[in-house]
């Protein structure tokens, strides 16, 4: 019998750990294939590919952001291959399965919840006498009667074969983002979330862990994602975890969910002592600083020592933070939610993920939907419209704020730029990215695509419009930023260049002559004529751009100064810039 795991991944680099977990389970009795796609790809092409392999079993492995193009698939499928079995798995049917199998008929079978034992026995009786009243965990057809069968025990996780180590997936490694669990089940109880209804933590073997993680990094891994709900929950497991991945990462990068409330002193001091620079990356739900919001949901928070934890972790310069929002959560109405943007944002965290309530099948939040007026989509992603505290007008105007969040602060483009704005010409760092939001959909910039210059050219624009005081000092930081997002020195640029051959021959002559005066690193690159010309752009600012780059008031940065950017000159290939003060007169001082 020929078995196909599929599933629609939301990007090409992802990878799918379900499908591997229950083929690593069943591929010692059955012929298992994967067959990974993207919820962009075309389906027939998708169906095409499947409809080729010739199997008789296909199981799909489903989630909010596939399950609708899923059904797709499945419909075509059974008209093209009416014989073969249909199975579906994962956290999206696995509640609500009566729904689901009503309301696709080519579904021939559900497998609720931890699927490798259940898939396992389910594909016995399909090759066997067809007993599916034996298997548990399972929702089947009989004739016109839907089974709905009661769920099995828990397995021991560690009599699970590794789903790390299949052959065909080696020369895939470094390119795809590989997903990987130490744990299973969350400690927590949040409302809004599917892991709070499995109770209790089971965790595999560490030195099996290990074992697999050594295998993945020798044959290239180069971004292994922990899925654990709270990978730092049990101190010494987290500790010493954290211990071998420095002493063993060779150059691979590592994220995890942490809860960063309870985060043990000591571990947050290894960490800043010794963790290696990029080696690690915390994503960390903050969802909402609204302590009678987080109480209702059952989220336990301590804001003061997330808080600590944040900017210890921040302070050591190596481990960069991914902090969530989550808008539209009970009692959270626009201003509260001004409020937890605002205190979060105070954190500094390198991303700040802004995403909108999820009425998730199965959930306490999506039970209780009435009692808060909350209306939502009645497909995946379930994504709520409106609420008792937040109407779709509010939900708009905050769409509004995360496209330019994720296009401008997220992405990093105009850090200079953005940490002037936000604390010198704005109330706020919400109210910057509110009315910027509100600007850029009124110019209709939300219906076409942007190049990085656009985006600048944009930003100026919005800021003219309102009549920002300082725009010299604002213009100087963009075409700092400007000249930082390239690798190369850039071709061309969306402002008028001012400076003649003239003051840039004297400039150069300057570098070359008195390099000193920008500073020792710049002494140190030695750069000739040649390759200043080659390899380096200066403008001219009329400010003091190293006065502004450390804080210092507007008054003190009067003056002029030279911004020169050099390009290929270190190992990371990123562009170093340099500043030096001018005279009145445009001369290096």
């Amino acid at each position: 019998m020929k078995v196909v795991l599929s599933t629609l991944n939301a990007k090409y680099i992802h990878t799918s750990l379900a499908i591997r977990c229950l083929k690593a389970f069943s591929e010692k009795d059955f012929d298992i294939e994967l067959a990974e796609f993207t919820i962009k790809d075309p389906v027939m092409n998708i169906v095409s590919d499947l409809f080729q392999r010739k199997p008789d079993v296909i199981g799909f492995s489903c989630y909010i952001w596939n399950i609708e193009e899923t059904i797709k698939v499945v419909d075509i499928l059974k008209k093209v291959m009416p014989e073969v079995k249909i199975v579906l798995g994962g956290p999206e049917v696995s509640y609500d399965t009566e729904y689901w199998m009503k309301r696709v008929s080519n579904i021939d079978f559900i497998v609720i919840g931890e699927g490798e034992e259940t898939f396992h026995h389910l594909l016995q009786e399909i090759e066997g006498a067809g007993k599916y009243h034996f298997v548990y965990g399972v929702a089947y057809r009989k004739g016109e009667e839907l089974i709905m069968m009661p769920g099995r025990p828990k397995l021991d996780l560690n009599e699970l074969p590794s789903p790390y180590r299949f052959v065909e997936d080696v020369p895939e490694l470094a390119k795809r983002v590989v997903y990987f669990e130490t744990s299973r089940g969350c400690p927590f109880s949040c409302q809004f979330c599917l892991s709070s209804i499995e109770v209790g933590v089971r965790y595999f073997d560490i030195e099996r862990t290990k074992s697999d993680i050594l295998y993945l990094i020798d044959q290239g891994a180069k971004l292994i994602k922990f899925v654990d709900r709270t990978f730092n929950i049990k101190r010494d497991y987290a500790m010493e975890m954290f211990e071998f991945l420095i002493a063993n990462h060779n150059g691979c990068t590592f994220q995890f969910e942490i809860t960063a409330d309870i985060m043990r002193p000591e571990v947050l001091d290894y960490l800043a002592e010794h963790a290696p620079p990029g080696v690690f990356r915390f994503e960390i739900g903050v969802q909402s600083t609204n302590d009678p919001t987080n109480e209702l949901v059952k989220r336990r928070q301590n804001f003061t020592k997330l808080s600590r934890t944040v900017t210890k972790i921040k302070e050591s310069g190596n481990i960069d933070q991914h902090l969530d929002l989550i808008a539209g959560l009970p009692l959270e109405d626009y201003d509260t939610f001004r409020k937890t943007f605002n205190d979060v944002f105070a954190l500094g965290p390198e991303e700040l993920q802004l995403g909108f309530l999820k009425m998730l099948r199965g959930t306490g939040l999506r039970i209780d939907a009435d009692k808060y007026q909350y209306t939502y989509m009645d497909h995946a992603p379930y994504e709520i419209l409106s609420s008792d505290k937040l109407s779709f007008e509010d939900i708009v105007r905050l769409k509004r704020l995360e496209d330019v969040l994720e296009k401008y602060w997220n992405a990093h483009r105009m850090d200079y730029t953005l940490n002037y704005l936000l604390y010198n010409e704005f109330q706020s760092p919400f109210d910057f990215f509110q009315e910027f939001g509100n600007y850029w959909e009124a110019q209709g910039w939300q219906k076409i695509g942007h190049q990085l210059e656009d985006l600048f050219t944009h930003l100026q624009a919005f800021l003219m419009d309102r009549q920002t005081p300082r725009m010299d000092v604002v213009l100087g930081l963009m075409k700092l930023d400007y000249f930082l997002n390239h690798k190369y020195k850039p071709r061309k640029i969306w402002w008028d260049f001012t400076m003649n051959k003239d003051q840039m021959s004297s400039h150069i002559r300057h570098a070359i002559q008195q390099p000193e005066d920008f500073s020792t690193e710049f002494v140190d690159l030695k750069l000739n004529d040649k390759e200043l010309h080659k390899h380096t752009v200066m403008e001219e600012l009329p400010f003091r751009l190293d006065k502004i780059l450390v804080g210092e008031p507007l008054t003190a940065s009067e003056g002029r100064s030279l911004l020169l950017v050099a390009y290929q000159q270190n190992e990371q290939q990123k562009p170093i810039f340099f500043t030096t003060a001018l005279s009145p007169e445009g001369a290096a001082m």
